[in-house]
């Protein structure tokens, strides 16, 4: 997660790099299959944004509730990075909107890569108060707004927590829970540390369990974003093991 970057372009992913990549004709991945169904225009999402900070482009949002609806199995869901926890918030409605059984489980140490000295610029403020702040906000957040489905959150870095889900740990979450990690999963947001080997990790670590059928959607992945997710994208895709289902503008894609 890189939240001070990702402010000053969420709403802008694409611009006019993606337009120039268009023009001169650079784009080497498939075109879209059809445009997803808005359902960004829910009002839940107005009330729910003006209370929950975060970065979450609403095209993810459509990509959310068009996989939501087309789960193939009851596996997991996988969130990888949940700051203030507005996609936490957005994939629980959406999976009580549609009934979706599956368990949500996200994980998140919240230290950002974008650190960049023990204060925050010039303020009395350090690093380590502001991932503390950020990390009480999920929590409060989420049982808020995610009460009636409480999702588990695993305070992990991503490959911590792969490596923890392949030898079927019984992990603690932020709630004082506890949850078996293991088996397959059936859909996963790839929104945590967005450089090319970390990103690329989560991809790999992700693929490994990620069932047939089953989703992922790159965060920050545009052809007009400054994070490296995309490169991991157009990898996947060209293992011809993975099909566009949309750019919202993210890649948004389906294992065959």
């Amino acid at each position: 997660m890189q939240p001070l970057r990702k402010l000053a372009r969420v709403y802008g992913e694409g611009g006019l790099r993606g337009i120039a990549r268009a023009v001169k004709g650079k784009r080497t991945t498939p075109s879209p299959v059809a445009p997803l169904p808005r359902v960004a225009n829910d009002s839940f999402f107005d009330w729910l944004g003006y209370a929950n900070a975060g970065m979450l482009a609403p095209g993810n949002i459509d990509a959310f509730d068009f996989a939501m609806a087309r789960l193939p199995t009851p596996d997991p869901m996988i969130e990888i990075g949940s700051f203030c926890g507005l996609s936490t918030n957005v994939l629980t409605y959406l999976k009580q909107k549609h009934r979706a059984p599956n368990k949500l489980i996200s994980c998140d140490r919240w230290i950002f890569e974008s650190d960049d000295g023990p204060m925050l610029g010039k303020s009395e403020i350090s690093h380590a108060d502001y991932r503390e702040f950020v990390r009480d906000t999920f929590i409060r957040n989420v049982r808020m707004f995610s009460r009636a489905d409480l999702p588990y959150t695993v305070e992990l870095f991503s490959d911590e927590f792969f490596a923890a889900w392949e030898t079927n740990k019984l992990a603690a979450d932020v709630h004082g829970r506890t949850i078996q990690l293991g088996g397959p999963i059936s859909l996963c947001f790839i929104d945590g540390n967005h450089t090319y080997d970390f990103a690329r990790r989560d991809f790999l670590n992700t693929d490994r369990w990620l069932v047939r059928g089953g989703f992922v959607i790159f965060d920050d992945s545009s052809e007009g974003s400054i994070g490296e997710a995309r490169r991991v994208a157009h990898e996947a895709i060209n293992t011809s093991r993975y099909r566009v289902v949309a750019e919202t503008p993210n890649y948004f894609l389906e294992k065959l």
